[in-house]
């Protein structure tokens, strides 16, 4: 029991997400820093207030960071199917030197 908890837990906390969901995660971050850096430059020039624009700045890159940087569920919905590995190397030789090594 106790083993399959921290199994789940390593999975978890091991980041696997997918080459699409790296693709998602990307277009997430600079979508949401674009938008976050235009609404607090315009909020700062409409209030002429630079630590507003500096506070909303800062929120919008936590919000990002925390969007983007955990292993959500949905960075993974496209796994890879790896090929399973071939037993003994089966006629596989490499040459290192003139001197083959199987």
């Amino acid at each position: 029991m106790a083993e399959e908890l921290l199994e789940k837990a390593r999975d978890y906390f091991e980041g696997q997400i997918d080459f699409e969901g790296q693709r998602l995660a990307e277009n997430l971050n600079v979508g949401i820093l674009v938008a976050i850096g235009a609404i607090s430059f315009l909020a700062g020039y409409i209030t002429q207030d630079i630590a507003l624009t500096l506070w909303i700045g800062l929120a919008g890159t936590a919000l990002t960071f925390l969007v983007v940087v955990p292993p959500w569920p949905f960075f993974n919905r496209n796994a890879v199917q790896w090929l399973p590995a071939r037993s003994g190397g089966a006629g596989i030789t490499v040459e290192v030197d003139g001197k083959k090594v199987s």
